[in-house]
């Protein structure tokens, strides 16, 4: 069932920016004013597919109708002069991949999400090329990744192989797929974030990287023209009305523009379907041994950068123990379930692989002591503060450390998860009060180089509601965690 939300919170007067957000659970279409207010939303839910085999996809041609529904929605709210909307902007799953034909746009494959584990035992054959992938992709050897995913579309799918023999493939990001289908002049282009999720792109000189594309005996087939993520990528026309798309980035690095100006002093934290965590690099692109070093947004010959931790079983390991256990209205129960702090179990994560700082793409997730329904949910929660508090030690070693922890994302209005977050850490948490911070923050990159505009610091770019969350003792939780790693390292060995 489709949620829109009419959200006539002032007049509107002058420029509008369509964001469509294709996110893990639903496709979300947004409009803002140039004052960063939201006007209308419309939200499509989409579910992915998921089977036995680690495989993690959605039917092409079903996402792709569910932004355009989201959109139609949207832009047809009763406060919404079509005619107002200057510009458009794009987030999407960094790591989910497509693949299509070049004449028809006819999809070829699934698009396999970036939860996918289909490639887990290809890409363990590249085990001994592991620091070189890491020193220039800032990614480790994954599966997670794009590489793995698109070698499995043109060994395992007839249709992808004839289209590749047939010079009418395409393939890459999920983005390029979109921006093929959307866009009126049918663009085979991928910005620098998306790309930068394929194992095959190097952070450092912003280019497919001839010596990966080498290294993972890739056909000889064109992969998307690169372009920075502010650009003029094409034109989406609705009811005659033409808007340019002009930002398309990765829905993690978006949402921390929600937040405005890029803070070097603070930790970012975004929850839905995985949680990841972000420190930004002042210093430029920095390689790590345990992390992830990501790029944030390459515009007008400036890349940002950033430390990133990734856990992958945030909101999929709640659906998971929701499946499990089919407890009665559990989002509803759950605020008062974590107030219980004295949960005897512990919870081994491994939902959709252990990300950072473990890097192992299958372990089994299981529970350690014994509990009822209610203990093993909670025990599931507090497995993903636990998952975050291991990536915060290890983004705390950057100096100086970081003063403040800035949340969002659904899973972040859950009192009790962030109240354990901060308790673990030590540190003060600003919650964004609305959960759809990679929409705003789009809309932020859109609004501060829209042309018809002045520059942003004299726009008056509205700031959401934080809600702080300051740590409390809590010896109990600490103990628990210290249980937690010593369980989690003994299940990586094993």
């Amino acid at each position: 069932m489709a949620a829109r939300a009419n959200l006539n919170r002032s007049d509107n007067n002058g420029a509008l920016y369509l964001v469509i957000d294709q996110g893990g659970h639903a496709s979300r279409a947004s409009l803002f004013n140039r004052q960063g207010e939201l006007l209308s939303l419309a939200a499509i839910p989409i579910e992915a597919q998921v089977n036995g085999a680690g495989h993690v996809e959605y039917p092409a041609e079903r996402l792709l109708q569910s932004i355009q529904q989201a959109i139609h929605e949207a832009v047809t709210s009763p406060n919404i002069k079509l005619t107002d909307i200057v510009a458009a902007g794009m987030a999407t799953q960094r790591a989910n991949v497509a693949c299509w034909d070049r004449i028809t746009g006819a999809p070829l494959a699934p698009l396999i999400s970036w939860q996918d584990r289909r490639a887990a035992d290809w890409i363990e054959k590249f085990r001994g090329a592991q620091s070189q992938i890491h020193q220039a992709t800032g990614l480790f050897l994954s599966p997670h990744y794009g590489v793995g995913k698109l070698q499995w579309c043109i060994e395992k799918l007839p249709a992808v192989a004839a289209a590749a023999q047939q010079q009418r493939l395409c393939w890459g990001p999920m983005s390029s797929y979109l921006l093929h289908q959307l866009l009126d002049q049918k663009p085979y282009l991928v910005d620098h974030v998306n790309a930068s999720r394929t194992l095959l792109w190097n952070i450092r000189t912003l280019t497919w990287d001839p010596a990966l594309i080498a290294l993972f005996s890739l056909p000889d087939i064109p992969l998307p023209q690169p372009v920075p993520n502010h650009c003029a990528y094409g034109s989406l026309t609705i009811s005659g009305h033409s808007i340019p798309m002009m930002t398309v980035i990765g829905d993690q690095s978006a949402s921390l523009f929600a937040w405005q100006q890029l803070r070097n002093e603070a930790l970012y934290i975004n929850i839905g379907t995985g949680a990841f965590i972000q420190r930004v690099i002042s210093s430029g692109c920095e390689i790590r041994p345990t992390l992830l070093t990501s790029l944030l947004l390459q515009q007008y010959g400036a890349a940002h950068y950033a430390l990133e931790g990734t856990v992958n079983g945030a909101g999929s390991a709640l659906s998971w123990i929701e499946q499990q256990l089919q407890p009665e209205n559990l989002f509803q129960q759950l605020p008062l379930w974590l107030k219980n702090n004295d949960c005897p179990l512990l919870f081994i994560n491994g939902i959709s692989g252990v990300g950072s700082p473990y890097w192992q793409a299958d372990i089994d997730s299981q529970f350690i002591g014994k509990g009822d329904e209610q203990q093993k949910v909670v025990a599931v929660i507090e497995s993903i503060a636990f998952l975050l508090q291991v990536n915060i030690e290890q983004l705390q070693l950057h100096q100086p450390a970081a003063s403040e922890i800035l949340m969002s994302g659904g899973l972040a209005q859950l009192d009790g998860l962030c109240q354990r977050i901060a308790d673990l850490s030590g540190l003060s948490i600003l919650r964004m009060a609305e959960c759809e911070a990679t929409a705003r923050g789009v809309a932020w990159l859109l609004a501060q180089s829209a042309p018809e505009s002045p520059a942003l610091p004299e726009v008056s770019w509205r700031s959401d509601t934080m809600t702080p969350i300051t740590p409390d003792h809590n010896p109990a939780l600490i103990k628990r965690y210290q249980r937690w790693k010593i369980a989690m390292e003994q299940a990586i060995k094993t």
